[in-house]
């Protein structure tokens, strides 16, 4: 299995951006997705975005689609650019990888430690 390792979070005010990263290493050939998910205090986790390695082929969540894009670099590298953050963006956001196009959690078998957000209102 991939490792991950998140980077990037802190403390933002509404409106404002936040780019995280997830830096994938070991056996990258064993996942062909990264996805990005969020779980807040209380909540169930939440898929955000995933991004297909080879194509760059992306897909979003409703809920961060216009806000929040995500990329990927050489070597190994994904990133999740969030603009005009809103309060409820709030969360530990995790990066987690999985050889299916899916937004379930349970789909994905690598996970990061996870990095927080903090959007004030």
């Amino acid at each position: 299995q991939a490792q991950l390792a998140e980077s990037g979070g802190g403390l933002v005010q509404a409106g404002g951006s936040l780019r995280l990263s997830c830096t994938a290493s070991g056996r990258i050939y064993s996942s062909k997705l990264i996805g990005w998910f969020r779980q807040a205090p209380g909540k169930e986790r939440e898929f955000v975005a995933r991004i297909r390695w080879s194509t760059g082929v992306t897909y979003y969540a409703d809920s961060v689609k216009g806000r929040f894009t995500i990329s990927k670099d050489s070597p190994y590298t994904v990133y999740l650019q969030m603009n005009n953050l809103k309060p409820e963006d709030t969360a530990t956001y995790y990066c987690a990888s999985t050889i299916q196009a899916s937004t379930l959690p349970a789909e994905y078998t690598s996970w990061g430690q996870g990095t927080q957000v903090t959007v004030s209102s």
